[in-house]
């Protein structure tokens, strides 16, 4: 009994330093995963497993050490919803990048995003220019929202078109 204790100890030590590495490191990887990305996901996983449950490589280790995961990953949720000031701890903050049309630069290093990339992501939400841009904001899992007059002019077309569509059928 002692020894899953120990493992189920390792394996909530090993969940809390991953997540606190991914705060630091930036969850802008993980928005989109590359293949390099679920590479890294897989040797990471590898490399802590032996940290987790050591030379124990039974059946019931390796369900104790995914036990342990399953509670930390719970109670981190659980903390998240019930204290704002928690949820900003472990999820962070959204990054202002563009207002009005005007990119925030301090905004950009926050998030790790380069001017290029940002301008791939206002191409990608059908804006031709950053200038065009109300707001674009560094969501906390790690996507872009970006938010235009021509975006919700196109949005506004499509739902009168859905609504002459549904009285023509009624």
């Amino acid at each position: 009994m002692e020894g899953y204790v120990i493992i189920a100890l390792k394996s909530i030590a090993v969940y809390v330093f991953i997540v606190a590495a991914i705060r630091v490191f930036g969850k802008k990887e993980f928005a989109q995963l590359s293949v390099v990305d679920v590479v890294f996901i897989l040797l990471i996983s590898n490399s802590v497993q032996t940290a987790m449950v050591g030379d124990d490589t039974s059946l019931s280790g390796g369900l104790v050490a995914a036990l342990a995961l399953f509670a930390m990953n719970y109670v981190f949720k659980r903390l998240s919803l019930g204290s704002e000031s928690i949820s900003k701890v472990i999820d962070g903050e959204p990054v202002l990048l563009i207002y009005n049309g005007e990119v925030r630069p301090n905004a950009l290093k926050e998030a790790s995003i380069s001017l290029e990339q940002l301008k791939a992501v206002v191409r990608e939400h059908g804006v031709e220019e950053i200038s065009d841009v109300n707001l674009a904001i560094f969501e906390v899992d790690g996507n872009i929202s970006v938010l235009s007059d021509n975006y919700r002019n196109l949005t506004k077309r499509k739902r009168k078109g859905h609504r002459i569509l549904g009285q023509n059928t009624a």
